[in-house]
């Protein structure tokens, strides 16, 4: 009977959360719109790649979405590398989503190019270049430090993401631990292993926000370390978003601290003892029927003296309880609000399912932490099952904002392979898979430890007698110390002896749990700075789209210069378009405009279509690129375009062909320029 009582109870909560899932996919339908985050270049005055017959007064730049700016973020540089705009670029007739920079007078004819670099509304940094020419395109010299594109110093890059998965894994310890401690287990608080790792999760969230901060500036600007203790630097990024993000997060972690304090010092008491009644009383409370009347009365009044007693505890786990839930949600709304959620589509949606996402995280991945240090204790069957539903009401959360997440950031099925933001869901969402499965696991364990009462009760602390005929306070220290490793071994065999093998069990599989739970991290961290699926599509839309202001250069061809690259290439598809040869031609292959045709053909030598080819050019000596070409179709398997290449140099043509919605591959192959 109990097993059929429990397995309705199990259809009930898959019910309700299927019902969830249909009622949030309804939402998502409802509130499908355009939608964006990382900033992306919409258009330029003058337009990339075009020619002016005169010199223009100034440059703008137009972006998805409102951008922040510094004293260089857009710098304009003449055919031979000299700096020409007037510096301190601004917004447009102050549009937030604009950029503008003034130009020198009395320009000379020739290819002058753009580089830029900003700060995007969800706090990204983003960066490019392009070039524009007067009169008629001509060579250019540009120095690689003055085409920085969005690419950050590798070591900051490295110190940077660290610190940020630090910071993801020191919430979810913190917030995960304290709840545990407040919901499951509230004398664990008097345990030093707990303690620990309340302790250890607030000092790491403490220290990777302070990293993070002084990484910001040297982050954004692509310089390197160096630049981290620069004051100028951390004063500009504390005026922007996630400046005052990390400052909030910090003055919350000093709330934190007094929090922590509280819950130690609340929690840790050990309950106030019941006075013992007399045995003389018991003796006599129990002859005759007026004895039984009397001794149900003293039962009565000692559960009330119980519950009196219990009292203190009980409002102060109910205080302490609601003050931490506004603490990990303010704390979750430090990198909610600076993050993807803040921008885009349903911001009002995105922002709160941000906060329940991260909390659910917490008490799922920092619980787990917390468990395993309570299994070491010899905590009982009850605590693991307390701990066991609130696992679940975090993994169903986890199902429903993630879902709606991945949606808001896809924006279709081919993204999840053809962006780097889908190719990391999917390694998270197959990470959460291995959790959820380790996890059944050790509900299957669970279930058997709770089968056996004697494995199932709490593990008893062993008393540890001090040794006979040595003085307390040792005079000797080799004594001294011989005597603590003989008491550590008495405790760790203490908490051993309850070690069985369901027990033992569990233990492990909740560690591999936890382990798998690290690799979550470092992907959810990667996530957050990759642009979503929605914002690679739109830059490659934003790449193909003419925009507006000024005629395009037209190429001039030349009879003899013609290059002729061959790039093999296979999708690894079943499709017949999915292998063969891209044949990219250009003339006349040197500094300035190139006409350039695309050709696919199959493995048979026929033209073939595909649902996606994309071709761009990069010059690594240089840092410049990659610079696309929009290109324009002229029958089956075949493309032509203009290909602006403004330096000298070995380049490298980019051939990207997707032959079905998930098979795709780039070949790519170096010729020389000059």
């Amino acid at each position: 009977m109990q097993s059929a009582g429990l397995e309705k109870a199990s259809h009930r909560r898959i019910a309700g959360v299927l019902g969830m899932l249909g009622a949030l996919l309804a939402l998502m339908l409802a509130g499908a719109g355009p939608a964006s985050a990382h900033a992306t270049l919409d258009s330029t005055d003058p337009r990339q790649n075009s020619v002016v017959a005169t010199a223009p007064a100034e440059v703008t730049l137009t972006f998805s979405e409102s951008v922040s700016l510094s004293s260089d973020s857009v710098r304009v540089l003449d055919p031979a590398g000299k700096a020409v705009d007037t510096g301190n670029p601004a917004h447009a007739d102050g549009k937030g989503n604009t950029a503008r920079v003034g130009l020198k007078g009395g320009l000379a004819n020739g290819t002058y190019t753009v580089a830029w670099r900003a700060v995007s509304e969800d706090s990204h940094p983003v960066g490019g270049a392009f070039t524009f020419s007067i009169g008629a395109p001509s060579d250019t010299s540009v120095s690689a430090t003055a085409l920085q594109g969005a690419k950050a110093d590798g070591l900051v890059a490295a110190l940077y993401g660290t610190g940020r998965t630090v910071a993801y894994a020191a919430f979810a310890l913190l917030a995960g631990v304290a709840a545990f401690v407040l919901i499951c287990w509230p004398a664990g608080t008097a345990r030093r292993p707990v303690q620990r790792l309340l302790m250890t999760g607030w000092t790491a969230l403490l220290v990777s926000t302070v990293a993070v901060l002084m990484l910001r500036g040297p982050y954004e600007r692509g310089s390197g370390i160096g630049q981290a203790f620069d004051l100028s630097l951390v004063r500009a990024t504390l005026d922007e978003r996630i400046g005052t993000a990390l400052a909030a997060r910090l003055l919350l972690l000093a709330a934190g601290g007094v929090f922590l304090s509280l819950l130690v010092g609340q929690l840790g008491q050990p309950p106030r003892p019941l006075p013992a009644e007399p045995a003389e009383d018991r003796r006599a409370d129990g002859e005759g029927a007026e004895g039984r009347g009397e001794d149900a009365e003293a039962a009565e009044l000692r559960e009330l003296e119980q519950r009196a007693a219990e009292r203190p505890q009980r409002e102060a786990r109910l205080g302490l309880g609601v003050a931490g839930l506004v603490l990990a949600v303010a704390l979750a709304a430090t990198w909610v609000g600076a993050d993807h959620a803040s921008v885009g589509i349903q911001v009002w949606l995105a922002l709160p399912f941000g906060i329940l996402h991260l909390i659910a995280m917490a008490l799922w991945l920092g619980g787990l932490a917390a468990l395993l240090a309570a299994l070491r204790e010899g905590v009982g069957a009850d605590v693991v099952d307390r701990f066991s539903k609130v696992a679940f009401g975090s993994v169903a959360v986890l199902a429903v904002t993630g879902i709606y997440q991945s949606w808001r950031g896809l924006g279709s099925w081919g993204a999840l392979t053809g962006t780097e933001y889908g190719r990391l869901l999917l390694v998270k969402s197959g990470c959460v898979v291995v959790m959820l499965g380790v996890a059944w696991i050790s509900r299957s364990r669970l279930a058997r430890l709770r089968s056996a009462p004697a494995e199932a009760a709490e593990v008893e602390q062993a008393e540890v007698p001090e040794p006979v005929g040595v003085a307390a306070h040792s005079e000797d220290p080799v004594r001294r110390a011989q005597l603590d490793r003989q008491r550590a071994a008495r405790e760790s065999a203490g908490r051993e002896r309850g070690l069985t093998p369901n027990r033992a069990g569990l233990r492990r599989s909740v560690l591999v749990e936890a382990l798998v739970a690290v690799a979550v991290l470092v992907v959810t961290t990667m996530l957050t700075n990759s642009p979503p699926g929605r914002v690679a599509g739109e830059i490659t839309a934003g790449a193909a789209a003419p925009a507006g202001g000024g005629a395009a250069a037209a190429p001039q061809t030349e009879p003899g210069r013609t290059v002729e690259l061959k790039l093999p290439y296979d999708t690894k598809g079943r499709t017949p378009n999915a292998k063969g040869t891209a044949t990219v031609t250009l003339n006349p292959a040197r500094t300035g405009p190139n006409e350039v045709k695309l050709a696919l053909d199959g493995a048979d030598g026929q033209p073939v279509d595909v649902p996606e080819v994309q071709l761009a050019f990069t010059l690594p000596d240089r840092d410049l690129g990659p610079l696309p070409v929009a290109l324009t179709p002229e029958g089956t398997g075949r493309w032509s375009g203009t290909a602006q290449l403004p330096l000298a140099g070995t380049w490298v043509v980019s051939v990207q062909v997707r032959s079905s919605e998930i098979d795709q591959t780039t070949p790519t192959q170096q010729f020389k320029i000059g």
